[in-house]
């Protein structure tokens, strides 16, 4: 039982060091958010910049541009109040694939804005793709 446990722990512990899961979850949303009609195709793409970028040095090219995360934040907030709930924001952020569902994120209890959220995706992209 304990070689068991310890394998998992050493899995666990290899998909944590190289943000394998925030990779996967990110490879998936991207899919799901342009749909391509060669997945595969997409993904190798996507992979191949990755690898390009680490390569040059060169910045990677997010697949959540500023108009498209204007247009998910107006989504969400349908009332057009200009801001989002908390909750709104963390749901956002899972399905993007910027958030596990055990993390744990503060809430200040004031409404997120759209520079905030603009501002959290694109530091939580920068964070998955700099770790590559």
């Amino acid at each position: 039982m304990e070689a068991g446990g310890s394998r998992e722990r050493e899995a666990r512990n290899y998909l944590e060091k190289h943000h394998i899961m925030e990779l996967l979850n990110y490879l998936t949303s991207s899919l799901l958010f342009f749909r391509p009609d060669k997945p595969r195709e997409y993904l190798i793409s996507i992979l191949e910049k990755l690898r390009i970028a680490k390569i040059t040095g060169v910045a990677f090219p997010f697949f959540m541009d500023h108009s498209n995360i204007v247009a998910m934040f107006e989504m969400i907030d349908s009332s057009s109040k200009g801001t989002i709930s908390f909750v709104q924001y963390k749901e956002a952020l899972k399905t993007l694939g910027l958030c596990t569902a055990d993390e744990v994120l503060k809430d200040d209890g004031h409404g997120i804005t759209l520079d905030k959220f603009r501002h959290e995706v694109n530091k939580r992209t920068q964070e998955i793709w700099s770790s590559f």
